[in-house]
């Protein structure tokens, strides 16, 4: 029997994967595809590696006796039970950076397609068919990419166009415009944006506020002959609309990667001669996935060796203090309500931690904090490491403050931010109780105290009767069930902040109908799954 902690590779992976293993493991194989041979296999490693077609779903999960470690090759997590996972205490792990200039470039290489008909013309050839005249394109040379989501990829695509001589405009309501000069680019709505581009390119998370965001609306704004690439997520170009948008001839073409559902190996957008369809290849070059297998070796070494992994998505290892660890999930859920709340990326970030857990490092918190600001605002995954260089990319500047004195709880966590125009947001959180139950006790200078839900709704208004009833009617009406609510205030009559925990989220048709109704200076919705 080895001594030697025991890794099994359920797919075929790069052999840089293995060596970056090192000499340290016992190395089995299976084929994860074949679930028959799978759980069996699985049942006494300590780590698995995996790319998209082994499923470690919650039987996998629950046949493994002693596993530690799941290592995703690649970006995408479908294929794992992140939540049966972690209820197991089995720490996730993937390689966030792997494909970002494998997606940029083939983004690149869509907006090429599309504007020259490479893939029709290549078609017809093959067939015997010589057809110049059919297959005329366009430059790019002059003309507008609009970039939707300036993150990292967007980013790639925005530097590698403009070496074709296009002007780059973009949307991205979480990027400074100081950093976007200094990248050549010029920030705009996104209406405005829609309006002067010649081509159009998606960068963005899929999140209940994208998805189908290039929709209906949007496709009738955009400049007549825009041709739109998607090769980030499905679902954010809305499929229907861009369909009916081909037929009438408001979209010269597009360039698909990604689809609302996959495989999809049927669609009505296959029909058009100008659309080019691949089967989500955004991943797909050797050296990405030698990138995803080597990164996620490092990340089995380290979580085996009981150190910090940078790329865990849903445990955080690394020597941290027991008092600290409760503290790192709270963090990371202001941060997301931070964000939703301010609506843009700060200028300036500072990460507060008051009460006895300052006699511990708490520098993680900080990262945990960081990690939930940026969670909903770019298109990779992010994790404890790569948190900061978001930060450092957007002109974001961070800041870590203890004090050991916590004048109402025992600690308490805040995050502040101060906006571009000078504004300050910030929400600061607890735990409560041999439970560690999460709480959110304040909301700028307004103490609450209310149990953190999955969904919530935050409302600044004027205070006066009837405010409460008409947003219980108005919420209840859309079918939505108000599961607690508190309200605060300065002074009677004055400005009144209400926070709200409901049990779905609630619709931005509702949110705005309850803003107008109450006549709310600020109406924010925060979903935390």
């Amino acid at each position: 029997m080895s001594s030697k902690p025991v890794v099994l590779i359920a797919e075929e992976l790069s052999p840089a994967t293995v060596d970056a293993l090192g000499p340290d493991f016992e190395i089995r194989h299976c084929n994860g595809a074949d679930r028959a041979e799978l759980l069996p296999a699985i049942a006494d490693v300590d780590a698995i590696l995996i790319r998209s077609a082994t499923k470690v779903d919650a039987e996998a999960v629950a046949a493994a006796n002693k596993l530690k470690v799941v290592a995703r090759a690649g970006v995408g997590l479908d294929n794992v039970d992140v939540p049966a996972a972690t209820k197991a205490g089995v720490m996730v792990v993937n390689a966030p950076t792997s494909n970002i200039v494998t997606a940029a470039e083939l983004a690149c290489g869509l907006i090429v397609a599309t504007a020259r008909n490479i893939p029709q013309a290549n078609a017809a050839l093959k067939n015997g068919e010589w057809k110049r005249s059919k297959y005329t394109g366009v430059e790019l040379a002059e003309k507008t990419l609009g970039v939707v989501g300036l993150g990292r990829i967007g980013a790639l695509v925005a530097q590698r166009m403009s070496a074709f001589g296009m002007k780059i405009v973009a949307y991205d309501p979480y990027v400074q415009p100081a950093r976007a000069a200094q990248m050549g680019v010029k920030m705009l709505t996104l209406d405005e944006l829609l309006e002067v581009s010649d081509f159009l390119t998606v960068h963005l998370p899929r999140t209940s506020e994208t998805v189908g965001l290039i929709g209906e609306e949007a496709l009738r704004r955009v400049k007549p002959g825009v041709r739109i690439v998607n090769a980030a997520r499905g679902g954010i170009v809305d499929e229907e609309a861009l369909y009916s948008a081909l037929k009438e001839g408001r979209v010269a073409g597009a360039g698909l990667d990604v689809y609302a559902k996959e495989p999809c190996t049927d669609s009505p957008l296959f029909e058009f001669d100008q659309v080019v369809c691949t089967p989500h290849l955004g991943a797909s070059t050797d050296e990405a996935q030698e990138k995803a297998g080597i990164a996620v070796a490092k990340s089995v070494r380290l979580a085996l060796a009981g150190e910090l992994v940078p790329d865990a998505v849903n445990v955080q290892g690394g020597v941290i203090a027991q008092d600290v660890k409760p503290g790192l999930p709270l963090a990371e859920k202001l941060g997301r309500i931070f964000t939703a709340l301010a609506g843009e990326v700060a200028v300036r970030l500072d990460v507060e931690v008051y009460g006895e857990i300052t006699q511990h490092d708490v520098k993680v918190l900080e990262l945990s904090a960081l990690k939930g600001v940026f969670e909903d605002v770019v298109d990779e995954t992010v994790s404890y490491v790569n948190a900061p260089l978001f930060a450092q990319e957007r002109g974001v500047e961070v800041r870590l403050t203890t004090s050991s004195e916590s004048a109402d709880h025992r600690n308490v966590v805040t995050v502040r931010g101060t906006l571009a125009d000078g504004e300050e947001v910030s929400v600061s959180g607890t735990l409560a109780g041999p439970k560690h139950l999460q709480k959110i006790v304040a909301v700028g200078d307004y103490d609450v105290d209310l149990a953190l839900a999955d969904h919530m709704v935050v409302l600044r208004y004027e205070d006066r009767p009837g405010v409460v009833g008409t947003v219980g009617r108005i919420i209840g009406e859309a079918g939505i069930n108000i599961a607690g609510m508190q309200v605060a205030r300065a002074t009677a009559g004055g400005e009144a902040l209400a926070v709200l925990t409901v049990d779905d989220t609630v619709p931005s048709g509702v949110l705005a109908e309850v803003a107008e109704e109450i006549g709310a200076t600020s109406a924010r919705s925060v979903n935390l799954v």
